[in-house]
């Protein structure tokens, strides 16, 4: 502990008011260049970076921190901020090294105060009151989502990754494969993933007649709300196979949007929709909640995948439903 006397009078609350506001910027320039470690390769820290570069200016959220000081706060509000900011970017490039990931992921902006307006992209069915068909979102923000369909497999690998990386990502759940363990999805929900409608078997959706489309949708739309605690506002048809008599049950079963996807990923591979071979800001990634019995790789390996791809091409991974 320091002898030095305590200030007194209001020369002395000023100089101590003074020394706190610089621990507290001292402490956000160390929180902000740990930061600038996302931008580069994992030895070192590549560059400084304001606080506003990771999700916002200060006052604003911060993926995977507590609420964030108030606008006006306090310096000793500030630099708790500052500090838990900082524990926070250091467990992620301890994780990106951990999970063998080539750079530590980049963080999202914050989300857009007002969603982007929908609409149907060309060349996919729509009709009045319909709920429209993407593969991406509208957005210049440079991010794209990661949305992972089915259910078959559950590595509790993947879960324990995402929420270390604190990276984004929606499930779109067939009960099928999926009913036998929704302790695993009720867990990846509780550590932020949404939970979406894919189905209850898994069927061409446009190979069956109107009703049985409403079935399969409106039962796992019950399911889900049963498990999971949410009724779903989105619905990707397996296969991206649908009519519109598609769209219409799910319309009919409360159903908001219809994602379906720009690239699919696996773990030794993406498949791009488009002929650059790149991504672009607002894309829907697909992929699948598999293992090494099908693919030649298992799913942290598709994450890392995903990561490094959109790491290395500039974009953040953010959650989907902060834009839709």
């Amino acid at each position: 502990m320091s002898d030095e006397p305590r200030p007194s009078g209001s020369s002395g609350r000023s100089r101590l008011r003074r020394r706190a506001l610089a621990g507290g910027v001292t402490i956000l320039a160390v929180a902000c260049a740990v930061a600038g470690a996302g931008t580069g390769a994992l030895p070192g820290v590549a560059e400084w970076r304001p606080l506003s570069a990771l999700r916002g200016p200060v006052g604003e959220e911060v993926t995977g921190l507590s609420a964030p000081p108030p606008a006006r706060a306090a310096p000793g509000a500030l630099a708790a901020h500052a500090e838990r900011l900082e524990r926070a970017e250091r467990r992620r490039v301890t994780a990106a090294r951990t999970w063998g990931l080539r750079a530590v992921p980049l963080r999202p902006p914050a989300p857009p105060k007002r969603k982007p307006a929908l609409s149907t992209e060309s060349g996919h069915l729509k009709g009045p009151g319909l709920p429209p068909v993407i593969t991406r979102v509208p957005t210049g923000d440079k991010v794209v989502f990661l949305t992972i369909d089915d259910g078959a497999e559950k590595d509790d690998r993947l879960l324990e990754m995402m929420r270390q990386l604190d990276v984004p990502y929606s499930s779109f759940l067939a009960d099928y494969v999926a009913r036998d363990d929704y302790d695993y999805f009720r867990k990846a929900h509780r550590n932020g993933s949404a939970v979406h409608n894919h189905s209850v078997n898994h069927r061409e959706m446009n190979k069956l007649p109107y009703r049985e489309q409403r079935r399969e949708i409106c039962r796992q739309q019950d399911i889900l709300e049963r498990e999971i605690g949410e009724r779903p506002e989105l619905f990707r048809p397996p296969y991206g196979a649908y009519n519109t008599d598609t769209l219409r049950a799910a319309r009919d079963c409360g159903v908001r949007v219809v994602p379906l996807w720009a690239e699919e990923a696996f773990p030794d591979r993406i498949e791009y929709g488009r002929a650059d071979r790149r991504l672009h800001p607002g894309d829907i990634v697909l992929s699948h909640f598999r293992g090494r019995g099908e693919w030649d790789g298992d799913m942290p390996a598709m994450v890392r995948r995903v990561v490094d791809t959109a790491t290395a091409q500039g974009f953040a991974i953010a959650r989907l439903e902060d834009y839709i």
